[in-house]
């Protein structure tokens, strides 16, 4: 009898969850609701599914509104009626225009317009008017015809009449009002909330043609979407080409990437093209083909990894570069018969190129069938108190005191009382509609079967549900990411080309492995902008490990992750690694599959391996109990039928019910925090082909990774890093820079890009001037030439870009104001010096410092490029010791000097805050410091700066650290400028 249901997936306007609604509905006795949420369709099948599990006939809808306007809402009849309506409100979205006031014609869907809109005798066949409860004494007076129009009209959009506050408070955040300024056509009716269908009858009962109407409307309408189908593309070509296309690729790659004799790996391609063909996955291996061998062509760099990495047909295919047989990876991770849920593969690409590869996906595949994944960003800690702090009218101070001080005395009132008691219920609300972060689903039938769709900045077609939805109707979607590691790699590359003429690859890594350079470069833990092992974190670890084995980065990545290193499992790693002979294995079964490394179940596929090997358990199963145990829903029960096949078949072996327990918890223990190896090797490979280029290239690298604006750490870093590569860093200069920095030979020019306050379209005009009609003669000539302004050519002043005229940058100041004359000039008037053909006034001499030049690179480019912090310092002490020294002071305490680089905050045991610091010393060298609580309560660490350090030096396993006992920052000489 509910035609007109909200969820809270109605923006800022409902407050109930999908299972609050589908609970409520049980409890007041309903067996027919329509979910009709504002503007999209984002629950529809969450209700549906929700629905069924319940026993209620769930039917789906849309409610139509411009702002605040209710125009009509759409109740589908069908699967085709769902589409009809979708497709309205995404054409609206894609035209950003508003919807029409009257609906459209329909084929499968009803309308029903609220009171007062239209006249009954202007509907058509599928069109009603509804009528709320308090409107029936309007109508009471009419004759009997007009009510065959009319239907019951009683829309629930929270639970009950206290919850009608949240949505008040929801729909001041939207309107960005006052809570008391919001008006009455803003906000939902108090009663519109659950009540009992008897009641709802009741207030119907001297009207029983809208009753009938309503029952009848209801009954003319199905939902029988099948939750079991795949919705995917089914065919690249055809169901039989597919598969023999499969084959033939599958087939030439394996020559390539094999040879014709290897048994074994012939025996795993055919098993996977097997299960490929049954399970009708052959168009989704070729679709990700497709794309990779478009990147190829147009020789844009990728990497593909996660679980698509198990499969030795994407590696002959050239989807992925690792070689699962290499390292003992399971296909069934990726794919096998009882995976419920769907696979996919992800496929990273450069930042800029990630773009062009989405266009080519949009017009490759029929119009209307691709679209980009949906995600929900909801109301989260913080920003739930700053939105009703604003509606309430607080003041910023009085907010960021309740956000960071909750328990403070003056927080004790009416309404911060108010705001705290209302945080718990908009925890995780959804918020806005946004898109994930690479999903893309490509469908055999239009998109609009199963969603509206949202056209955010970039204009492509956006479905308005996550993956998490996808998932449950059968979605495969396709990982096309953007990084910046890959885009060092493809740019390197160029530049490397353009700076010594040399064509380098970077296919084929495995001959990377072996290279005795590349593995001292990784053992120094040198790898400053390469992908996944710069942090600090890494780098450490790899100092642990004395780490220049490709196995032992695959296993770094994968320890590194903090659930693995918190359970003390890394450290047991790097024990054992250093002396293998003293592992003890819990079983034959450990040493057997877990050798390599040392009993520690390091992955994902290590859980696989000893449920499979230990415990019985067929492969596909095994990768069940993965899942499970990893925290996917067991929504068929079956961890209790594996845990009995485990526990079975360790009783029929023998094992001791002590082993078997133990090696049970070890398996759940280890599941929820491990990595997947597949995507660890992946990573690895990625490491591997930034370390060559770092090894052999390193200027070109570095100039890549600054062109890519960095990796984990700020631009000061690699410029830093450039220059201990044996790089000349030369400031922007309008003659030799490009927009983002170039090489020429070692002298590396900072781009234009690098200069904070300058216009991206001068950046880009003097450029291109410079390349049509030569370089800039003078100053005069470069504000002749590109109409700079005044503000624009301070900067460029300021920052030494014109230091070719040798000419002092106070001289220049002064000879910029003069030529400009306090207004903008065009390009041949007759105002600049040279267009009379006259002398500039002289001046007498200025004095500068390299001071206020270190001042003026500080503030234009935030940091100092001619000389370095230290140079800024008052004091000359530059420390007790420098970095490269560390591990012959073990246990003593020093003082050091450092260019605060980077910090990580972590909570200690017993919860009070600690950090990680990380610093440079006078050098150029890294050193890393641990604040315990005690320390940084009373010597905080507050971001950049140059700090005197005192602490205690420490070594583990050759990686030394300093605990700090008291730190501050130094200070430094004052800026000449401003005196």
């Amino acid at each position: 009898m509910l035609l007109n249901v909200h969820s809270y997936y109605s923006l800022r306007y409902g407050t109930l969850n999908i299972e609050q609604l589908v609970k409520g509905l049980i409890l007041n006795g309903y067996d027919t609701a329509v979910l009709t949420d504002i503007n999209n369709s984002s629950a529809a099948f969450n209700f549906i599914k929700e629905c069924r599990e319940n026993g209620l006939n769930g039917l789906v809808g849309m409610e139509f509104r411009n702002a605040d306007e209710l125009l009509f809402i759409g109740i589908a009849k069908n699967e085709e009626g769902f589409r009809e309506l979708n497709e309205l409100m995404t054409v609206a979205n894609q035209k950003g225009s508003l919807l029409p006031l009257a609906a459209p014609e329909f084929n499968h869907a009803f309308i029903v317009y609220p009171f007062g809109k239209k006249p009954p005798r202007s509907l058509r066949d599928y069109e009603y008017i509804g009528v709320r409860p308090d409107q029936l004494n309007r109508i009471a007076l009419e004759s009997q015809s007009a009510y065959q129009r009319y239907v019951i009209l009683k829309p629930l959009s929270f639970g009950d009449e206290q919850s009608h506050l949240l949505h008040r408070q929801l729909r001041a955040i939207d309107h960005n009002l006052l809570i008391s300024q919001l008006k009455p056509t803003q906000i939902a009716a108090a009663n519109e909330v659950f009540i009992p269908k008897t009641s709802l009858l009741q207030l119907y009962k001297d009207f029983p043609q809208l009753i009938q109407n309503t029952e009848k409307l209801l009954q003319e309408c199905s939902f029988d979407f099948d939750f079991k189908e795949k919705r995917n593309k089914r065919d690249f070509k055809g169901s039989y080409e597919d598969n023999q296309l499969l084959y033939t690729y599958a087939m030439d790659g394996f020559l390539r990437r094999y040879g014709k004799s290897n048994k074994i790996a012939m025996a795993r391609v055919l098993k996977e093209l097997e299960i490929i063909k049954n399970l009708k996955f052959a168009s989704y291996f070729l679709i990700t083909d497709d794309i990779c061998r478009y990147a190829r062509k147009r020789n844009f760099h990728y990497v593909g990894r996660g679980s698509g990495a198990n499969s030795v047909v994407a590696y002959c295919l050239g989807i992925t570069d690792v070689c699962p047989i290499e390292l003992d990876l399971y296909f069934e991770r990726f794919l096998n018969p009882k995976r419920k849920t769907s696979p996919d593969f992800d496929v990273d690409f450069s930042w800029n190129d990630r773009d062009e590869i989405y266009d080519y996906i949009f017009k490759k595949y029929e119009k209307g069938n691709v679209a980009l994944m949906g995600a929900m960003s909801t109301f989260r800690s913080r920003s739930i108190i700053r939105e009703l702090g604003k509606v309430y009218g607080l003041p910023r101070g009085d907010i960021n005191r309740l956000v960071h001080e909750p328990q403070h005395m003056l927080n004790k009132n009416e309404i911060t009382n108010m705001i705290l008691s209302v945080y718990d219920q908009m925890a995780d609300f959804p918020n806005q509609r946004t898109i994930h972060a690479s999903g893309i689903l490509i469908s055999e039938k239009p998109i609009t079967y199963y969603s509206a769709l949202d056209f955010p900045p970039k204009g492509r077609p956006t479905v308005q549900f996550d993956m998490y939805v996808a998932e449950d109707i059968k979605f495969e979607k396709f990982d096309i990411l953007s990084q910046r590691g890959i885009g060092h790699i493809k740019d390197c590359r160029e530049i490397v080309l353009q700076n010594q003429g040399i064509r380098i690859e970077t296919s084929e890594p495995k001959r990377f492995f072996k290279d005795e350079k590349i593995a001292r470069q990784l053992k120094s833990a040198n790898t400053i902008g390469c992908f996944y092992i710069e942090s600090p974190a890494m780098r450490q670890l790899l100092t642990k490990l004395k780490c220049d084995k490709y196995p032992v980065l695959v296993a770094a990545s994968s320890i590194i992750r903090p659930g693995v290193a918190s359970s003390g499992m890394m450290k047991t790693y790097i024990e054992r690694h250093h002396d293998p002979q003293k592992v003890k294995y819990m079983h034959p079964v450990f040493k057997e599959q877990l050798e390599e490394t040392y009993g520690v179940m390091v992955y994902q596929e290590d859980v696989m391996k000893i449920g499979h090997h230990f415990g019985g358990l067929d492969l596909a199963d095994a990768d069940v109990l993965r899942r499970i145990m990893s925290g996917k829903k067991d929504k068929e029960n079956l961890l209790e039928k594996i845990q009995n096949k485990f526990f079975h078949h360790c009783k029929e072996m023998g094992y001791t019910e002590n082993i078997s327990q133990e090696v049970w918890r070890q398996m759940e223990s280890f599941a929820g925090y491990s990595f997947n190896k597949a995507h660890s090797a992946s990573f690895a490979v990625e490491s591997y082909q930034s370390l060559y280029l770092k090894t052999y290239f390193p200027l070109e690298f570095m100039v890549a990774v600054l062109n890519n604006y960095g990796g984990f750490y700020q631009r000061k870093v690699y410029v830093n890093e450039a220059r201990n590569c044996g790089g000349t860093i030369c400031l922007p200069c309008v003659n030799k820079s490009k927009y983002n920095t170039g090489i020429d030979g070692k002298k590396i020019y900072l781009g234009l890009d690098c200069l904070l306050n300058l216009e991206e379209k001068l950046a880009g005009r003097i450029i291109n001037e410079r390349e049509q009609n030569g370089d800039y003669r003078s100053l005069e000539n470069f504000i002749l030439r590109t109409e700079a302004g005044l503000e624009q050519l301070v900067v460029l002043i300021r920052c030494g870009a014109f230091r070719f005229t040798r000419t002092g940058k106070k001289e220049l100041l002064w000879q910029a104001h003069l030529l400009i004359s306090g207004k903008q000039q065009k390009v041949g008037t007759a105002t600049l010096f040279g267009a009379f053909n006259t002398k500039p006034p002289t001046l007498p001499k200025l004095e500068s410092s390299p001071l206020e030049d270190m001042y003026d690179e500080m503030e234009l480019i935030g940091f100092p490029i001619s000389a370095t912090m230290f140079d800024l310092a008052k004091s000359s002490f530059r420390g007790d010791v420098m970095a490269k020294d560390l591990c012959d002071y073990e246990g003593k305490t020093v003082r050091m000097v450092g260019d605060f680089i980077a910090e990580k905050k972590v909570r200690s045991k017993n919860v009070s805050n600690m950090k990680f610091g990380t610093f440079l010393d006078v050098e150029g060298r890294f050193f890393d410091t641990i604040h315990f609580p005690q320390s940084l309560k009373t010597y905080p660490l507050n971001g950049n700066g140059l700090y005197l350090i005192l602490g205690k030096v420490t070594v583990d396993f050759g990686c030394p650290s300093l605990e700090v006992l008291k730190c501050a920052r130094m200070p430094l000489l004052s800026d000449p400028r401003s005196e």
